[in-house]
């Protein structure tokens, strides 16, 4: 049992726990209304069990070289073979990289950290008219989408769109941002076919495989925010954990805190003025049968009073009850498959239902 869970109010009573995440969540105002309120001191739910906050390592001048830049200028030139081994070789060892002269401007870069920011930091009244768990929706304002399932919540906001939500209407992203998100898919949508285009010839697959298969429709975006934390070596800004995609593609501000697990020691992914982090996802990992690895990463608390913004774009499928395994290409006699054939729609469900950063969820997949 977590700390959190376990400890004694001010007045010599038990904590109640689930009252004070009932509050929370009614008053749709997230971790900014928190900060919004006054406080100098982290609610108990947000501390996290002491054994997850001995690793936390705050940002150092830890080895930039180990979470690779890859210029993709000239992807469509004599310099592509050279590109194709680079991103194959990132995706093999470590599963994160950077991306510079993808295509899209700094200044569509800039506007959507600014309509991210924009969206979080209007009025509760506001915000709250779209805060909401229900999965029907297609766009939401949410704090701690797993905060009824885990041992402790993580110190930070998020606006989710759903593009290919069947219910799916542009009217519904929130006016203040929907003009840059809309932008934004499209432009990383492009981003994504060229990386997914780059991925599989690194195995030796026809280029447009992962293209073929709807891997570039079932997209959702992720506007994170994360407010100044009080009390930043108690808690997190998302704990460790692996994403639930094919691709994601994240753009992330100047603030910092990202990390990635690298044999074992957390490494800083730091900002790259124009650059875009780029992760390999459970679902690519299971589909090229462990050639690509999807690695555990999380992102510090705030300890800056700027607020720190980022916007992640996660490809999936929209044919969710489909059957995918791994690509037979990549199976043999000598490396049999390693996992069994699993829907979409089944994979999704276990991650919303469980808590964020558990066990990996491929490994239930695993033969």
């Amino acid at each position: 049992m977590s700390m959190a869970a376990t400890a004694i109010s001010a007045d010599n009573k038990p904590y109640d726990r689930l009252k004070d995440i009932k509050a929370f969540d009614e008053s749709k105002a997230g971790v900014k209304g928190l900060i919004d309120s006054g406080i100098t001191s982290v609610p108990p739910f947000f501390i996290h069990p002491a054994d997850s906050l001995s690793t936390i390592v705050l940002p150092t001048s830890s080895n930039p070289n180990i979470v690779p830049t890859i210029d993709l200028s000239g992807v469509d030139s004599d310099k592509r073979p050279v590109l194709v081994q680079q991103v194959a070789r990132a995706g093999r060892e470590l599963g994160f990289f950077q991306i510079v002269n993808h295509g899209i401007s700094l200044k569509v870069m800039e506007n959507m950290i600014g309509a991210i920011k924009s969206f979080h930091e209007q009025p509760t009244e506001i915000k709250s008219r779209i805060y909401g768990r229900d999965f029907k929706r297609s766009v939401a304002f949410i704090s701690n989408l797993d905060l009824f399932y885990t041992k402790a919540a993580t110190w930070r906001d998020t606006l989710g769109v759903r593009l290919s939500h069947s219910n799916f209407e542009p009217e519904e992203i929130p006016e203040i941002c929907r003009n840059e998100v809309l932008k934004w898919d499209k432009e990383v949508k492009q981003v994504g076919e060229v990386l997914m285009g780059l991925l599989c010839e690194g195995l030796g697959l026809e280029k447009g495989k992962l293209k073929k298969m709807m891997f570039l429709e079932g997209r959702t975006i992720v506007g994170h925010y994360y407010p100044y934390c009080p009390q930043p070596h108690l808690t997190f800004g998302t704990k460790s954990h692996t994403d639930p995609a094919v691709l994601t593609i994240l753009l992330q501000d100047h603030v910092g805190g990202l990390q990635v697990k690298h044999y074992g020691e957390w490494v800083d992914v730091k900002p790259v003025p124009g650059a875009l982090v780029i992760n390999v996802g459970d679902i690519l990992q299971m589909l090229t049968n462990d050639e690509y690895k999807s690695v555990e990463h999380r992102v510090l608390a705030n300890s800056c009073h700027e607020p720190r913004a980022s916007a992640a774009v996660l490809f999936n499928n929209t044919n969710r009850d489909d059957l995918y395994g791994p690509f037979e290409e990549l199976a043999s006699a000598d490396k049999p498959a390693l996992y069994q054939p699993f829907a979409l729609s089944d994979f999704l469900k276990r991650y919303i239902t469980n808590e964020l950063g558990g066990k990996p969820l491929k490994n239930h997949y695993k033969l």
